[in-house]
């Protein structure tokens, strides 16, 4: 996906300037313009970054350090589900590896990627905070526990 031109609306850019008025530093409100960015543009692009970084006086590349510190931004376009497995350590204790590699057999994807039909993005994550359910994982807005190869084959297939 090609971004033709990188640029907010009027209303949106009023937003941007609403949200740095909440913050004693401007940059208290870069995390929600980047999701404004990302809901606009379909993810952050190179270009995204450097727009949003002039929107705030900032350097594209400290721009680029926070989008690809946090795995809520997506850095090309994403599938429409987004599947993101918890590998921190009571999910891996619990057997996320097994679930990542069956997964990604499944799908035919790596870690990052998406498949080729654009249904699903498949994502490895720090934690998803339900260590007493591991291993778990989140499924667009849902969270699944308690994981198993033939549970992850029942929800894959009920994504539409």
């Amino acid at each position: 996906m090609t971004i033709a031109r990188v640029e907010f609306s009027s209303e949106q850019l009023a937003e941007v300037r609403r949200l740095q008025g909440l913050y004693p530093d401007t940059r208290g409100a870069l995390l929600p313009v980047l999701h404004m960015a990302q809901d606009t543009f379909g993810y952050v692009s190179l270009e995204v970054e450097a727009y949003v970084a002039g929107l705030f006086g900032l350097s594209p590349a400290h721009v680029h350090e926070v989008v690809t510190f946090y795995t809520l931004y997506f850095q090309q376009p994403k599938g429409r589900h987004v599947v993101a497995v918890c590998h921190n350590l009571s999910c891996h204790l619990a057997g996320a590896q097994d679930i990542l590699r069956h997964l990604e057999a499944r799908l035919g994807v790596q870690r990052g990627e998406t498949t080729e039909d654009g249904r699903v993005t498949l994502q490895a994550v720090e934690c998803l905070c339900a260590c007493e359910a591991a291993p778990m994982m989140q499924v667009d807005d849902r969270y699944e526990m308690n994981l198993t190869p033939d549970k992850c084959d029942r929800i894959l297939r009920d994504l539409r």
